[in-house]
């Protein structure tokens, strides 16, 4: 939907008041892919929007964003969540539930979350549900696919002691677990 019919249709409903609640919002998500006749359909009620309407407009790429669009918004650059706000999020999450939780394995799903809460939660759930009510670092590098610190330390030695016998025989357990 980033045509230009798309865009007449939504300026085409901003004419009417929201028929319940304060305002009209529109959430145009991937703004930067709009044609270039499509930004202009939009500039208009952008520039004189009417007081009950609010859009959004949501792009990983502003600097594809036209000038005269920029010019008529306010913006907002979202940030990736510090590692110790998803370790208190969870921490907080796992008491409400009544769940007892390592400290590690919640500082491990905050690293493997990448900055998004709502990635950090999904692993939170993904782990619980194959460990039951106590979240180890364990279960969670489990829930994840990945591989511990002890496992790599001693694939690294075989690989320097060249026991190639070894090393296949770890290289199939990772196989067989769907690492």
């Amino acid at each position: 939907n980033n045509g230009v019919d798309s865009i007449r249709e939504i300026v085409d409903e901003v004419s009417f008041s929201p028929a319940e609640g304060k305002y009209k919002v529109y959430i145009i998500d991937e703004v930067h892919m709009l044609s270039k006749g499509a930004f202009n359909a939009l500039l208009k009620t952008l520039e004189e929007p009417p007081s009950y309407v609010i859009f959004i407009l949501a792009t990983t790429e502003p600097n594809k964003l036209p000038v005269t669009i920029l010019s008529r918004c306010q913006r907002y650059d979202f940030k990736r969540i510090s590692q110790e706000g998803i370790i208190g999020r969870l921490e907080k999450i796992c008491k409400e539930q009544g769940l007892s939780y390592e400290l590690p394995a919640l500082a491990f799903l905050a690293q493997k979350s990448d900055g998004a809460m709502r990635d950090a939660i999904s692993l939170l759930d993904q782990t619980l549900a194959s460990c039951g009510d106590t979240l180890t670092l364990s279960a969670s590098r489990a829930a994840t696919g990945s591989i511990d610190k002890e496992f790599i330390e001693t694939f690294a030695q075989n690989i320097i002691r060249s026991d190639g016998a070894e090393i296949l025989r770890q290289v199939s357990v990772l196989f067989s677990e769907g690492r």
